[in-house]
């Protein structure tokens, strides 16, 4: 995306205010509950609107941010996040809250979707992912810590997050604007690349982060009335487990591909799957401490791992845009199917219910990560079925630097085409005799470097 492969801050910031309304989801949808007189499930479904919107954004947008460029989605997405969350803040009836939310989740989509087509077509997206899910986990920690001490209602988490969108503006200017017709003519383009294996992940990634999103959209109903906690030591558990998050993005992000996807995806699922049950079951504060910190440890660092792998199938980052999108279907869905499920069935056997769904999209997942292969590609290096070393795709298509094309894809193609012309013209130059055939020869060769 970006023409200076070096400044990844921008699009870290962007992510940042993108992802941070759904970071701070228990404490809006407890404090909707707490405050507007809704009900746990009432205001899960106003977390559900602000996140469908966020997912409707994404998917208006997937593919087309190449397209308008970075700069002028992202501070559109920038501008209706502070609008939206801002009104929501000042608003004191549900219906203009309900209206603003859905302004700001469209905001927050857009800039979302910025953000990952902007890391997808980066050298190391893995990286620059494990670095945004970094910042927002700080950030949100910091006003976990925060929020409880300083009352305001529902007020204060949207003010927060309208804050952060207008903090991040600046950051815009370092972003890409939208590019003219001959930049934009890249044979780089056609149908969507490994569609059978983004299709496996985005569904898997809808159900699993629902399941995510159903605990923590009531994580914090379950410290107040489960655990029997305070709203300051439930906050503060929060932001331990967000400190914990941090470290485990960190190793994430130093160990890299070294295990693959595989390993780190399966894994982490299994453990977030145990973290869930022990959360949910909680009735003191050292189980649901424990629950919480290792719950969210181990979610960032799966999920840096999903994003860097959906971000490989496509380095103009249209599946990162998409699945990020059927992601957020699932994070939207999450606070109202834990509110139904916490009131019908109790927190222990909702806790039940989503572990054993979030083991079932293990296996595909993992399936996935398994046949589209683990590490990242730099430019000069080769993926083992064939395909063409990065620097030559950049030579003869004009493609992205550090840009690798996939096994029959339209730019491999191209690529090997103009090699077998080129290797003709010279064997032609070659068999040329005396009479002139090689100045005819060789005005082909001047006409086909062209």
């Amino acid at each position: 995306m970006s023409s200076r492969p070096g400044a990844a801050w921008p699009l870290v910031a962007v992510f940042t205010a993108g992802y941070l309304a759904s970071y701070l989801l228990p404490t809006v949808v407890g404090r909707l509950s707490a405050h507007l007189g809704l009900s746990p499930a009432q205001a899960g479904l106003v977390g559900s609107a602000l996140l469908l919107s966020s997912a409707g954004a994404g998917f208006a947008l997937a593919g087309r941010v190449e397209r308008f460029g970075a700069r002028t989605p992202a501070r559109a997405g920038l501008i209706l996040a502070a609008v939206g969350y801002g009104c929501a803040a000042l608003a004191g009836s549900v219906p203009l809250v309900v209206l603003g939310v859905m302004v700001g989740g469209f905001g927050s989509g857009t800039a979302t979707a910025v953000a990952a087509s902007g890391i997808a077509a980066r050298r190391d997206p893995h990286r620059t992912s494990s670095l945004g899910l970094l910042t927002v986990s700080a950030t949100a920690g910091v006003l976990y810590l925060t929020i409880p001490h300083l009352g305001g209602g529902h007020r204060l988490p949207f003010a927060a997050i309208a804050l952060v969108a207008l903090l991040v503006w600046p950051a815009t200017a370092r972003l890409d604007g939208a590019r003219t017709a001959e930049e934009t003519s890249s044979p780089i383009t056609g149908r969507l690349p490994h569609r059978r294996s983004g299709l496996v992940l985005a569904g898997g990634m809808l159900v699993w982060s629902m399941a995510q999103n159903a605990l923590w959209g009531v994580s914090s109903r379950i410290g107040l009335d489960q655990a029997g906690l305070s709203e300051v030591t439930v906050g503060a558990v929060f932001a331990a487990a967000l400190g914990a998050g941090l470290l485990g993005v960190t190793g994430a992000g130093l160990l890299g591909a070294r295990l693959g996807r595989a390993v780190p995806i399966g894994l982490g699922t299994v453990v977030i799957a145990a973290s869930i049950v022990l959360s949910s079951s909680a009735r003191d504060l050292g189980s649901f401490a424990t629950g919480e910190i290792m719950w969210n440890t181990v979610y960032p660092v799966v999920l840096s791992y999903l994003i860097g792998l959906a971000a490989s199938l496509d380095i103009r980052g249209r599946w990162a845009v998409l699945a990020g999108s059927a992601s957020s279907i699932g994070v939207a869905c999450g606070p109202l199917l834990g509110s139904v499920l916490s009131e019908e069935a109790g927190y222990p056997t909702m806790g039940l219910i989503l572990g054993a769904a979030t083991l079932l999209v293990a296996a595909p997942v993992t399936a996935v990560a398994l046949h589209t292969g683990g590490r990242p590609l730099v430019p000069g290096s080769v993926r083992r079925r064939g395909g063409a070393p990065a620097a030559l795709l950049a030579a003869t298509t004009g493609g992205l630097s550090g840009a690798v094309p996939k096994l029959g894809s339209p730019e491999q193609a191209v690529t090997e085409l103009r090699v077998r012309r080129r290797r003709l013209v010279r064997s032609a130059i070659r068999t040329a005799g005396p009479d002139g055939g090689s100045g005819q020869s060789n005005a082909y060769a001047s006409t086909s470097a062209r």
